[in-house]
């Protein structure tokens, strides 16, 4: 059964439900949602940290966060209990599976940033859990990959989410309630990781067939292994431009620019809620930034830090809008019949 639905665009046509009053089946990538709303927190709370903004700002926004996360859990569960799919179906979906990632990060992250800073008991628990539900990811799907029988063009950069992202984020996480060496053995998790996924993933992209028309937004993902390897860099290293510091913003330069050459296949895109794709991995560029202009303090630091805050904060809250919009037409969420969903 393929069970970890991508949703279609808004202009595609889509199946009509075979009962009306059964919950929809929310796709595994909904869960790019609350992260999406994450990163846009921590763009705050680094400003925060360098006097930029209240911190109060970023707490709210992570509480956000973490309600989009419980919001979209439940209806995720709620479709699944309807359809009777099985959670190992859904961690087995070689297109949609790698998602399940994000339900791990965002709740770890959320309490490394908010939780922590008023209990640090209930802050640290939280994100162990996090760190030792991310290793078990990251390692089931590792090995899920080498077992299996996985098409390349089935690869695409959500395959990023469980040991890459998993891994600099948990290093992050456990930097920020002060376990260093865990975070510095998590760093070289999503390194490594980021280095052999990194490579086969660029190899699809350059070699392989277009992605499907839903996934396309995840290309956005490039971008994100080394801003957020240079976040966790920074909160483990006591926020000093080192050269590891440089060589992930080498890299990170590139993929950007290679961004810009994307934007006119972005711009024909129709919204879809993969369009949350693109959230987490700029706001990783834009919390980066912030980390290099507050630790280094060039001429008109300030002045460029409020841009790129502003900037990071309209792009994220323009697609929560369409997103509000969406759901208010009745368009978000796929409409999956009965016989489909059982049809694999």
């Amino acid at each position: 059964m393929s069970t970890g639905v991508i949703p279609w665009s808004s202009g595609d046509h889509a199946p009509c439900v075979l009962d009306p009053y059964m919950p929809r089946l929310i796709p595994l990538n909904f869960f790019g949602i609350p992260f999406g709303l994450l990163g846009l927190a921590d763009s705050w709370l680094v400003a925060a940290s360098f006097g930029l903004a209240p911190v109060a700002i970023g707490r709210v926004l992570v509480a956000i966060a973490v309600l989009a996360w419980v919001v979209v859990g439940s209806a995720h569960l709620r479709g699944m209990l309807a359809h009777r799919v099985r959670l190992g179906a859904e961690l087995a979906d070689p297109v949609a599976g790698p998602f399940f990632s994000l339900v791990v990060l965002t709740p770890m992250l959320a309490a490394a940033d908010a939780l922590y800073p008023y209990s640090h008991t209930a802050g640290t628990v939280v994100v162990d859990v996090g760190v030792a539900s991310t290793i078990v990811l990251a390692g089931w799907f590792t090995g899920q990959w080498i077992y299996g029988h996985l098409e390349l063009a089935e690869v695409h950069p959500g395959y990023f989410l469980p040991s890459v992202a998993g891994g600099f984020v948990a290093s992050a996480s456990a930097a920020l309630v002060g376990q260093i060496g865990l975070a510095e053995m998590l760093f070289g998790l999503g390194l490594i990781s980021w280095i052999v996924i990194g490579s086969i993933v660029l190899g699809r992209l350059f070699l392989g067939p277009p992605l499907a028309t839903p996934l396309m937004p995840t290309i956005a993902i490039e971008v994100a292994p080394a801003a957020v390897a240079t976040f966790a860099a920074f909160v483990i290293d006591g926020q000093r431009v080192d050269t590891l510091v440089r060589v992930l913003a080498g890299y990170g330069l590139l993929m950007v620019v290679a961004q810009v050459r994307l934007l006119p296949t972005f711009l024909k895109l129709k919204f879809m809620p993969s369009f949350w794709a693109f959230t987490f991995a700029w706001a990783a560029v834009a919390f980066a930034g912030l980390f290099w202009l507050g630790v280094t303090h060039p001429t008109g630091w300030r002045a460029e830090s409020y841009m790129a805050l502003g900037l990071i904060t309209a792009f994220i809250g323009a697609i929560a809008a369409r997103t509000v919009l969406a759901l208010y037409r009745g368009q978000l969420i796929p409409v999956l019949s009965t016989r489909r969903a059982n049809d694999d």
